[in-house]
C-alpha cells in the first residue's frame, strides 16, 4: 500500500473515531471486488452520531483537496456510504449493521488492524 493511500486510509480512520464511532474494521478487498480496495465500516449510536461520524470524514480529507466521488444515505442516516475510488466508508447505526453484515458478506478479506495503518505505532 503506497503512503499516501495509507495516509488516506488513517485520516479517514481517525476521523471516524473523532467522532467517536466503534467498532471500526478495515477490510482490503482489492482481490475481491473492483468496487473498491479497501471498505471502512464503522457504527454509530443515532441517525444524527451516523451523519456525524460521515461530515467529519468529509470536512477532514477536504483540507487535503479530497471528495467523495459519491455519498449516500444522509437523508435516513442508517446507512451513510462515502465512496473516495479506492476507499469506501460505510457507517450504520448499529441495528442496520448487525442487519446487513458486511463483514460476513465479505468474509475473505483480509482484515488490517490499526496498526497496520499506522495509527498505533
Amino acid at each position: 500500500m503506497s503512503d499516501s493511500r495509507i495516509e488516506i486510509l488513517r485520516t479517514m480512520v481517525e476521523a471516524c473515531l473523532d467522532e467517536k464511532a466503534f467498532d471500526i474494521s478495515i477490510l482490503e478487498v482489492k482481490d475481491l471486488t473492483i468496487l473498491a480496495d479497501y471498505f471502512i465500516i464503522a457504527s454509530g449510536r443515532s441517525h444524527l452520531h451516523v451523519r456525524s461520524i460521515a461530515e467529519n470524514v468529509i470536512k477532514e480529507l477536504e483540507e487535503f483537496e479530497i471528495k467523495p466521488l459519491r455519498r449516500e444515505g444522509f437523508q435516513q442516516g442508517a446507512w451513510v456510504v462515502l465512496d473516495y475510488g479506492f476507499i469506501i466508508l460505510h457507517v450504520f447505526r448499529e441495528q442496520e449493521r448487525e442487519y446487513y453484515n458486511l463483514e460476513s458478506l465479505w468474509g475473505n478479506a483480509k482484515r488490517l488492524t490499526a496498526k497496520e495503518i499506522s495509527i498505533i505505532k
